[in-house]
């Protein structure tokens, strides 16, 4: 199993490049940071962007994974987020891994339109938004006429540094993303219980997880994939609780998720109040843990 950590971007860069420097000595894998112009609890504090976050992120570390959970239709049109991810990528030395999901009818679908998208639109919008990113990413010259998208003589020079492309990282619950994940995902990603923000025990989730991941094997095997080739991202913290109370319940909570099927564990940095209240001291006993065990 691999690990991650989610380091919400609020802080000024003076004291975020502390926490970006420390995961990538701590030994995690991946750390990532979240996309969206106002988040929840965050609405009226101190946000910042993906972009600049992880662009900083990159030039900080040397070693550790770096992605975004997730970029979305709601804020930008593909062929915007195609020449960010690759200037993102060059940077980073090829480390980037982007995160993709449908997007929620929250603060970022609103503040710039005027009609919300229904349910089946978005779930439409986001296969079409994956397809065309992939396609930018993919080959030096695209056309592309969408339903939802247009794309006309798009020179993408240079291409990803990682090739064919970076990994993509699917956000999915329903059975149609989950077929976006097994076309077009090196990861698919899952928070547990799909539409809430209320933490509960992550023995709760167990059964979630567990149905969601049985789902995502049947997807990858409608559209011919090997199931196995396919990484499974659980983001600890929004639904699923209790991961960082202590040691022990880290490597318990890693050894259930990873029998039932996930293959990449990503807690939150702990932050002094809540959402992600938590003690830094766990998060360090955990990285010193994991430095001594073949757990990987």
């Amino acid at each position: 199993m691999r690990f991650g950590v989610m380091i919400v971007p609020e802080d000024r860069w003076q004291a975020a490049r502390l926490k970006w420097r420390y995961a990538d000595r701590m030994g995690f894998d991946h750390a990532w940071t979240y996309d969206h112009l106002n988040w929840r609890t965050f609405q009226a504090r101190e946000w910042f962007t993906a972009v600049p976050t992880l662009t900083a992120a990159a030039v900080e570390t040397s070693r550790i994974g770096l992605g975004v959970l997730v970029a979305s239709p709601n804020l930008r049109h593909p062929v915007y987020l195609a020449k960010e991810v690759t200037g993102l990528d060059d940077i980073a030395s090829g480390r980037l891994i982007l995160g993709l999901g449908s997007g929620a009818a929250g603060f970022d679908a609103t503040m710039t339109r005027r009609t919300p998208w229904d349910r089946r639109e978005r779930t439409a919008r986001f296969a079409e938004y994956v397809h065309l990113t992939d396609l930018l990413l993919t080959q030096p010259v695209t056309t592309f006429e969408g339903r939802y998208y247009v794309a006309r003589e798009v020179h993408s020079h240079p291409l990803c540094r990682q090739q064919p492309r970076v990994p993509f990282a699917i956000a999915a619950a329903g059975p149609r993303g989950m077929r976006v994940a097994a076309r077009h995902g090196q990861y698919w990603v899952t928070t547990g219980e799909p539409n809430l923000f209320a933490s509960a025990p992550y023995e709760d989730a167990l059964a979630v997880v567990r149905r969601q991941v049985e789902a995502l094997e049947k997807a990858c095997t409608e559209v011919g994939r090997n199931p196995a080739s396919l990484a499974r991202v659980l983001v600890a913290g929004p639904t699923v609780g209790g991961v960082l109370a202590s040691k022990e319940a880290f490597f318990d909570a890693a050894g259930r998720f990873g029998e039932a099927g996930i293959t990449d564990l990503v807690v939150q940095w702990p932050r002094v109040d809540e959402p992600f209240a938590g003690d830094m001291t766990v998060l360090e006993k955990v990285a010193e843990e994991l430095d001594r065990r073949p757990f990987r």
